[in-house]
């Protein structure tokens, strides 16, 4: 019994080890959860060029965008687990809208394989220069003294942007006003008018407007500073323990075979450190971050951890 149970195991794990060979025998599908010309397309556009030069096989992006990612997060949850379609996701999906939704089409823990992460970016605590503040400090004795006074943007009830400010003034004892936009130059619009005052946005869309002398960047929201902006301190160092690092990552449906998911992330960990694509990657103010599937769900697992009692707090919900 226990000789032809070995023999099963065996016979699996010759059968994966072929199948992960092979791949790609045939195109392979990978579905972004946003919109064209978001920061996911961009970078799984990039990735799929790159690996059917590489593979010999055509690698076709798929935009399935809707309930904030959800609807394409679900596409590769509930695909075939055979290395034939994949994902680019984000924290949201991933982390914090089962924190969100009171009901979600997909359990990440169980539904989905993370394979690698592949970048991330630094988020950028931003002001509308007339507010007269150059560094955090003065931000935020500003807004204590004078609670629910200032505005501030985000790109969505419940997205990073909104967490991460959320973040802040629960850190910081403060009382800000939220005002969503349906994007980040819309949010970055609003900075630059005066109707909101604060924001915390992807740095690649600060950095333009620093030139016209309008918008100030006071920080960054991640863990050390960013060495894409090496000038700029972080939260942390300001005394504000906070961090919010915008990061995405492939995926794959669960109970696709360990060697396929162990091939995909090397040729992928391949693609986006190449030096031609880290430097199309830091034009964008983005780092190529490959990971082990393990160090993936860690990743997960933490933004869960970090985002959960800020959400409870603020009393947080989509629906």
């Amino acid at each position: 019994m226990k000789r032809g149970l070995l023999f099963v195991v065996l016979a699996l794990l010759l059968a994966q080890s072929a199948a992960a060979q092979e791949w790609p025998a045939r195109a392979v599908k990978i579905y972004i959860p946003f919109g064209p010309g978001s920061t996911p397309d961009m970078v799984g556009r990039m990735i799929a060029d790159r690996l059917q030069q590489k593979l010999g096989q055509p690698f076709v992006v798929e935009d399935k965008p809707g309930a904030s990612g959800n609807t394409g997060t679900d596409a590769v949850a509930k695909a075939e687990p055979d290395g034939y379609t994949l994902g680019i996701s984000i924290g949201g999906p991933l982390a914090i809208n089962p924190l969100l939704f009171s009901k979600m089409p997909y359990d990440p823990a169980k539904d989905l394989t993370a394979i690698t992460m592949v970048a991330t970016q630094p988020s950028a605590l931003a002001v509308n220069a007339r507010l007269g503040v150059d560094n955090v400090a003065a931000l935020i004795a500003l807004l204590r003294k004078n609670p629910g006074k200032f505005n501030f943007g985000s790109i969505g009830n419940g997205s990073l942007s909104h967490l991460a400010m959320e973040a802040i003034a629960q850190a910081s004892g403060t009382t800000i006003v939220h005002i969503p936009y349906a994007s980040s130059p819309q949010a970055m619009t609003a900075l630059l008018r005066g109707d909101v005052q604060i924001v915390c946005l992807p740095a690649t869309s600060v950095m333009p407007q620093l030139a016209s002398g309008e918008v100030k960047i006071l920080a960054v929201s991640t863990a050390q500073r960013s060495a894409l902006l090496p000038g700029v301190p972080t939260l942390k160092e300001a005394g504000i323990d906070v961090e919010a690092e915008a990061w995405m990552g492939l995926i794959a449906p669960a109970k696709t075979p360990d060697a396929i998911v162990a091939r995909i992330a090397r040729e992928v960990a391949e693609v986006i450190t190449a030096p031609d694509i880290r430097a199309r990657l830091a034009a964008q103010l983005m780092e190529p971050i490959p990971s082990t599937p393990g160090e993936f769900r860690a990743r997960i697992d933490a933004d869960i951890a970090r985002w959960s009692p800020v959400i409870k707090a603020g009393g947080i919900r989509i629906n």
